[in-house]
């Protein structure tokens, strides 16, 4: 009788020290914080998602503004350099005028200059002579 007596206080043990330790063990997570967690994860992660795919797109817009600056700059540049070629081409085209006509006024000059001298020289030849014949 001992024996049995000793196998039920061991029975009993072994019941109330699995009690115990279930007690101290914290409860199981019911279905509705696994939802809740499960939902809080899938927002986070949608978050993420949202904040990578915002992220592209502004990159990609940044290089497309990029590229549209680049391009109006090359035009600006090209539409400058061209009218510096047109600048120096009308300079080149004036300054060559201008010489033109400062040579056509030299030359008209020296032909003043030498019909004048030819007249003069006439005049002296003429009086030299009338002044020969007093």
């Amino acid at each position: 009788m001992k024996k049995i007596i000793a196998i039920v206080v061991g029975i009993a043990f072994a019941f109330g020290t699995a009690a115990f330790s279930a007690a101290q063990a914290p409860a199981p997570a019911t279905k509705a914080e696994d939802k809740m967690d499960k939902k809080a994860a899938d927002d986070k992660k949608a978050a993420e998602m949202k904040a990578a795919a915002d992220q592209k797109a502004a990159d990609k817009k940044a290089a497309a503004d990029k590229k549209a600056a680049d391009k109006k700059a090359a035009a600006d540049k090209k539409a400058d350099d061209k009218k510096a070629a047109a600048d120096k081409k009308a300079a080149a085209a004036d300054k060559k005028a201008a010489d033109m006509k400062a040579a056509a006024d030299k030359k008209a000059a020296d032909t003043k200059a030498a019909e004048d001298k030819k007249a003069a020289d006439t005049k002296a030849a003429a009086d030299k002579k009338a002044a020969d014949k007093k």
